[in-house]
């Protein structure tokens, strides 16, 4: 089958090559999956560009975690029935050398769900990660109902699935920021109450605002470090930031301001959710999805052999939406 792999870390182009590799068998428990779709994520830009670090997990890495295709073959221990079933991938790359950049992979059977008639294939590429991300961040240590939220980036690959979960979820009022008249726009459209241009307004100043003095309950955060400053001014006392994100591996927090706020400050990897916690985050998804509740944003749709230039999309942090490359 055909693949892009690296055997080392180090910018895209030098390392990434497409070629052929022996189709892979499912094990017991495994299911294999005729891949339709890939998407492409932060994490496997960093992975691959060393990031991370240069040391190589596995002497070859098929990357991106995120993925959509057709169960085609099933190991032992499977229900035969779920041949033929389409499915959605969370975690294909994560620990494991090969990923969902190829036409096939093998992955345990709980990790393949079940992909509704009506959901797009380059849809299913996005959940794994994005929406996942955006779900948990929604609904941990009791949801937002009734909740007033910030998400920081509304029109991101997350912040965009972000803004609509809240609304889904009975939040009070979603305010988010962007950095352009576009990004607003797609923000607007998926229930954001209040847009901010952080780039000509003061976020500060549209939140006080816009929230009557109160605040927000919940921040929910692509970047901390950048952000910090700014989540500091704009969460109530006894308000939380939930964090899934930062631009930079160190920074700092002022400890006193803090703890006289009682500020909750939780930081989660989509990658280590609990069983609970994924599938709560699944059921709830699926159920959105069955009911065509979603907007997915697919900024840029490649073909495998344009990996390299997926990565340097991804890399620019200029796109706004998902990027995905297409197996068929």
């Amino acid at each position: 089958m055909k693949a892009a792999y690296y055997e080392q870390t180090g910018p895209a182009e030098q390392v990434l090559v497409v070629g052929e590799v022996p189709d892979p068998q499912p094990a017991a428990g495994e299911v294999r999956v005729r891949l339709e779709w890939s998407g492409v994520n932060p994490s496997d830009v960093k992975a691959r560009s060393g990031a991370r670090g240069p040391d190589m997990p596995f002497p070859r890495v098929i990357p991106h975690s995120d993925g959509m295709g057709v169960i085609d073959a099933v190991g032992a221990e499977v229900d035969p029935a779920r041949m033929g079933e389409r499915v959605w991938l969370w975690n294909a790359a994560w620990g494991r050398p090969f990923g969902t950049a190829a036409e096939g992979i093998c992955l345990p059977v709980q990790q393949a769900v079940p992909l509704p008639a009506n959901v797009p294939g380059e849809a299913g590429a996005c959940l794994g990660i994005p929406a996942l991300t955006a779900l948990h961040a929604v609904l941990t240590d009791g949801g937002v109902e009734g909740q007033r939220v910030l998400v920081a980036g509304g029109a991101g690959a997350v912040g965009h699935y972000a803004v609509q979960f809240a609304r889904l979820l009975g939040a009070r009022q979603v305010i988010t920021t962007v950095s352009s008249p576009a990004k607003a726009a797609l923000a607007r459209a998926a229930g954001a109450d209040v847009v901010i241009d952080y780039r000509t307004e003061s976020v500060i100043e549209r939140v006080r605002e816009a929230t009557q003095g109160h605040g927000v309950d919940r921040v929910i955060e692509v970047d901390v470090a950048a952000n910090a400053a700014i989540d500091m001014e704009v969460v109530r006392p006894d308000g939380q930031w939930v964090v899934y994100g930062s631009g930079a591996r160190q920074f700092t927090l002022p400890f006193f301001p803090m703890i006289a706020r009682n500020f909750g400050v939780r930081f989660f990897i989509v990658y280590h959710l609990s069983e609970a916690d994924r599938r709560r985050v699944v059921r709830v998804l699926t159920d959105f999805l069955q009911r065509g509740l979603l907007q997915h944003n697919i900024a840029v749709k490649l073909p495998l052999a344009s990996i390299a230039q997926a990565h340097r999309a991804v890399e620019s942090g200029a796109v706004s939406g998902n990027v995905v490359l297409s197996l068929g």
